[in-house]
């Protein structure tokens, strides 16, 4: 719940920037959405993250790393999704627990975005 509140929050806020300023975001993909939101991934089940940018994305310039517990960095996979701002993610499958993507992407006009998102990978639920 309040992962949902913080980002309708910042979705709320970069919108409102757009307006107030609207050169002033154009320059660097921002995320403007990502299947990770609210939900937990299934415990040693490779899958699939989209995440969404504002901008178009120059793949071979933008990296994107997995972040495991000890701060431990692996880089991924990406490829494009179905409109130029949109990535998707390869996440190999993972043991139970605190991750995060940490992504360094370059906008199509070559502005760098740093940032991370945390998720959680829930444990194998028996029947």
């Amino acid at each position: 719940m309040l992962t949902k509140l913080v980002y309708r929050a910042s979705t709320t806020l970069i919108f409102v920037v757009c307006l107030l300023e609207p050169n002033a975001v154009l320059a660097h993909a921002v995320v403007t959405g990502s299947s990770l939101l609210g939900q937990s991934l299934e415990a040693q089940k490779a899958t699939h993250v989209i995440l969404n940018f504002n901008s178009a994305v120059e793949l071979s310039l933008s990296k994107i790393f997995l972040v495991r517990k000890g701060d431990k960095h692996e880089m991924i996979s990406i490829k494009h999704g179905s409109n130029p701002g949109q990535i998707i993610v390869a996440i190999p499958a993972l043991n139970p627990g605190d991750y995060a993507i940490r992504y360094k992407i370059f906008a199509a006009d070559g502005h760098l975005t740093e940032s991370v998102i945390r998720f959680n990978v829930a444990g194998i639920s028996n029947p």
